[in-house]
């Protein structure tokens, strides 16, 4: 009976000390291997309250434009409950087929004053993405954060390149990719991502611009506050999130969070040096790029400081 009692003892202590996602079955203690496979068993059980619900929110992109970034930092927030992982939802259509039950399943545990946020970067750059979204909610709250567009190619190059080197694959200098025959590849899918005036009219086609806050990213990447509170005030969220939640790391070069007596930067795959591009090459990025910039910039009412 005391063995039963101190089990069911242990069992509550667990659910009503749940962390913000889920409740672990392993109490935080250490265990001889065979009573782990047993506790392991254990049903878990989500914090009182709380249910998965569909994203009030969800950030589409773009990649390299520092989706992860501006995650992390709002999950900062009290009132907001960020989903792990990018689930790809609306813009694979293997994962859009198994339905918005499925999709649900793989959001946070959150309480009703919460929001949940979502974030999949390849949304912007998805043909099928606002009409599927529009679908399922077509008053949802959009976050699009952009970076100067020609940075962005190298930036998407420099995360490929070092993908195939750690799987052992061949990599090509940037240049051979940018150009081919003496010409830009306009062809190159780094570039096609950089051109937001392109993707920007398919959201637009099902979204009013009221309904998609861009967040700078090179802003946020200089002073993170200032873009966060904008974001606060988008969702209707009180403002929580202060300056002392950031410090700079000299040695990342970039900033970091503080936050619940935690100090975190993010993954060391992200701020990677970017290679040196030839000069007559990236002046001819920037030059094919401007004229996509200025259509953008008439598309949102807003200019950028880009190169």
């Amino acid at each position: 009976m005391a063995c039963f009692l101190a089990s069911v003892f242990l069992l509550v202590l667990q659910t009503y000390a749940a962390p913000p996602e889920f409740v672990h079955t392993g109490f935080g203690m250490d265990f001889d291997s065979g009573l782990s496979a047993n506790i392991s068993e254990v049903a878990t059980f989500p914090p009182p309250g709380t249910r998965k619900r569909t994203p009030h929110s969800i950030i589409i992109g773009v990649r390299k434009g520092g989706t992860r970034a501006l995650l992390e930092m709002l999950d900062i927030h009290p009132e907001v409950a960020a989903a792990a992982t990018e689930v790809h939802f609306f813009d694979w259509d293997e994962n859009y087929a198994k339905g918005l039950e499925w999709y649900r399943e793989l959001m946070p545990y959150s309480y009703p004053h919460q929001i949940t946020i979502e974030k999949t970067p390849g949304y912007f750059t998805s043909a099928l993405a606002p009409e599927r979204i529009c679908a399922m909610n077509s008053s949802i709250k959009l976050l699009l954060i952009l970076r100067d567009p020609a940075e962005r190619v190298i930036s998407d190059y420099t995360q490929v390149y070092f993908n195939r080197l750690e799987n052992h694959k061949p990599v090509q200098a940037i240049e051979n990719l940018l150009v081919r025959n003496g010409a830009l590849n306009i062809r190159y899918k780094a570039i096609q991502r950089s051109l937001y005036d392109v993707h920007m009219r398919n959201w637009l086609h099902h979204f009013p611009l009221e309904q998609i806050h861009i967040v700078d990213g090179d802003a946020l990447i200089r002073d993170p506050l200032p873009e966060l509170q904008k974001v606060e005030c988008f969702l209707n969220l009180p403002p929580r999130i202060v300056s002392s939640n950031f410090y700079f790391n000299q040695t990342k070069g970039f900033y970091c969070i503080r936050s619940d007596g935690r100090e975190r930067c993010l993954h060391e795959s992200k701020g990677r040096p970017h290679p040196a591009v030839n000069s007559t090459v990236l002046q001819q990025l920037r030059s094919y790029l401007q004229e996509h910039n200025r259509t953008f910039f008439r598309l949102v009412k807003r200019t950028f400081d880009w190169q």
